[in-house]
């Protein structure tokens, strides 16, 4: 059985390999929001705006980051990028694909 650090050491391993394929594409990018307290989870949900939908974010978990890509100055979310980052891991789900609450910054490892 895979242990939650054994899950943040392989998702910042892959965050790596994306910033890189990133950086070989020609993209900047800018880090957002890595770790996030239970307490400010519970501002997302509940707040206005609503800026999360679940209690079971991977950013409490140490398992998700918000990056920013830019390319010639200008911020972008591009889809080969998150492709790229699926293709990584089994695990990995980029926020860009997903169908009810897109969150286009958001790459993730899915865990328990």
């Amino acid at each position: 059985m895979t242990t939650l650090g054994q899950h943040q050491e392989a998702f910042a391993e892959d965050i790596v390999k994306l910033l890189v394929f990133a950086t070989s594409k020609g993209y900047k990018y800018r880090l957002g929001e890595f770790e996030r307290p239970i307490e400010m989870q519970k501002i997302y949900v509940h707040g206005t705006p609503q800026r999360s939908k679940t209690m079971n974010s991977m950013h409490i978990k140490k398992c998700a980051a918000d990056i920013h890509f830019t390319k010639d100055g200008v911020l972008c979310y591009p889809e080969e990028l998150g492709r790229y980052w699926e293709s990584l891991d089994p695990l990995n789900s980029a926020g860009m694909f997903w169908k009810k609450f897109k969150d286009c910054p958001h790459m993730e490892r899915r865990v328990p």
